[in-house]
């Protein structure tokens, strides 16, 4: 996830305050996350230096109100243009798994079930989320959250494939 471009995003058709945008950002993610308020003031510094963003003065609460640049839409609209290249999750258990096969440990069967463990529980948190975000008429969340389960089920679907293989 990238504060840069939600901030962006978020100034695109409104200016805003660090407060609002940080709220706004919290909003956007697909499960609910908490930003560090620090990491919205640094990035907007960072904007306005590089002349993605500037400071427009402040409203009506004395509060500082930020508004994006001709510079920051064609970064933004740049970036929404890129493909985003799938990746595993940061602790990549594909990886892991090598590194058991390549040793030859002899718990690849219980790394196997606690991975299995995890997914599950992650299965039935988004599916709960999917379930309120439907109610909610969260379309965006909704359809985020599906996307997440399916990556699940592809998991859970190679896992099953490893577990297949090692008993022929």
């Amino acid at each position: 996830m990238s504060v840069k471009y939600g901030i962006l995003a978020l100034l695109y058709f409104q200016k805003n305050h660090g407060y609002e945008l940080k709220i706004e950002i919290e909003s956007l993610l697909v499960t609910k996350g908490k930003i560090n308020p620090g990491q919205i003031y640094t990035t907007l510094d960072r904007l306005i230096r590089d002349q993605l963003v500037s400071s427009v003065g402040m409203d009506d609460q004395e509060r500082k109100l930020y508004d994006i640049t001709e510079a920051g839409i064609k970064e933004l609209e740049n970036w929404l243009l890129e493909p985003v290249f799938y990746q595993p999750g940061k602790d990549d258990f594909h990886f892991k798994w090598s590194c058991a096969r390549k040793v030859g440990f002899e718990y690849e069967k219980k790394m196997l079930d606690q991975q299995k463990a995890i997914i599950m529980r992650e299965v039935m948190e988004f599916t709960k989320l999917k379930t309120e975000y439907l109610l909610q008429g969260d379309e965006n969340r909704y359809l985020l959250i599906t996307g997440k389960l399916l990556h699940l089920e592809a998991e859970l679907n190679w896992i099953h494939q490893v577990e297949n293989r090692n008993n022929s």
